[in-house]
């Protein structure tokens, strides 16, 4: 059974991203699709690595950092290698998004406050 190849607009509509993004991640070597003539294909470990790029972006993580991840398994340093740097990223953003619930959480506090106060004097 072949395997299965997307064109660059099936490529976009599959994963809901605009033409610019798409090339900004080949631009940045995320992506290497295959190439015939000006037709790019995207087989499936470019649809994989989509979908890993797309979760670490959710997630928080930056464009470089989602390279960085992926270039370990690139050379060959295999999943175990990817696994143990995934869990030290993931621990640090972790970190990161308790901190920026505990503010927001302050500021929510803080606005209620005000709110309540100003309709107390209405």
């Amino acid at each position: 059974m072949p395997e299965e190849r997307l064109d660059f607009k099936e490529m976009c509509a599959k994963f809901d991203v605009t033409p610019r993004t798409l090339r900004h991640y080949e631009y940045i070597e995320l992506l290497a699709p295959e190439r015939e003539g000006r037709a790019r294909f995207y087989g499936p470990r470019e649809v994989a690595r989509m979908t890993l790029i797309l979760r670490g972006r959710r997630f928080g993580f930056s464009l470089e950092e989602i390279r960085q991840w992926l270039e370990i398994y690139d050379k060959g340093e295999g999943w175990e290698a990817q696994k143990e740097i995934w869990i030290q990223y993931a621990d640090k953003q972790l970190d990161e998004l308790h901190k920026r619930r505990v503010e927001l959480d302050e500021v929510i506090a803080e606005l209620k406050t005000l709110r309540d106060e100003t309709a107390a004097n209405l």
